[in-house]
């Protein structure tokens, strides 16, 4: 069970760190409207995730193993790409989205919205989350279960610290947040070795 704790909790990390559409709206949010207001949209992706999760493994539960095996070596072929991009968003960060949407005042469901019209979350499912909780459920529902509560864990916890992050230190949030890209890179790029690894080794047989 612990290793499909660790790699949820570390894709989940990465994921909510990464630039993207759902955290710019979480940081103009937080600048416009601090924290309070803006933290419980930290929950969005446990509501946008769930038709995503259901579409995404009823597909991946009906490919033969071979083709399956392949996607899973696709997902870390896409999480090296992830991490090369998150390295190069380190080398240039700085702050965006200062301005946008300064204005508006977005619920829970407003930003849960935001998040199912984002491509990523479609794109690591297909390849990344949804294999390794097809995988994990086969061996035991228990690793299944364990994979998404370590994943939806810290994906809301870390949403959570970019609010508190960009509502109370302006002037730190950009030096931090560019050490947490930094930080997901070296994630992401040992998750899809890992993932590219294992997925060869079964298409193998090894």
């Amino acid at each position: 069970m612990l290793p499909y704790l660790i790699l949820g909790a570390t894709y989940a990390f990465a994921a909510a760190v990464q630039p993207g559409p759902y955290q710019t709206y979480l940081i103009s949010q937080a600048l416009s409207h601090g924290w309070r207001r803006t933290l419980p949209a930290a929950l969005a992706p446990l509501l946008s995730d769930v038709p995503i999760i259901l579409l995404v493994v009823f597909v991946l539960s009906r490919l033969p193993f071979a083709l399956a095996e392949a996607l899973r070596c696709a997902g870390g072929v896409f999480l090296l790409y992830l991490a090369w991009r998150a390295f190069r968003t380190w080398r240039a960060y700085r702050l965006a989205a200062e301005d946008s949407a300064a204005t508006a005042r977005r619920s829970l469901l407003s930003a849960a919205l935001v998040n199912l019209l984002n491509p990523n979350p479609y794109l690591g499912w297909s390849l990344v989350m949804g294999p390794l909780l097809l995988k994990g459920w086969r061996e035991t529902p228990a690793h299944g279960i364990a994979l998404l509560v370590a994943f939806y864990g810290t994906m809301v916890v870390a949403s959570m610290g970019i609010i508190a992050l960009f509502a109370g230190a302006r002037s730190l949030g950009p030096r931090v947040a560019r050490g947490l890209v930094g930080i997901s890179a070296v994630a992401l790029a040992c998750f899809g070795g890992w993932q590219l690894w294992s997925g060869a080794r079964r298409l193998l047989g090894g």
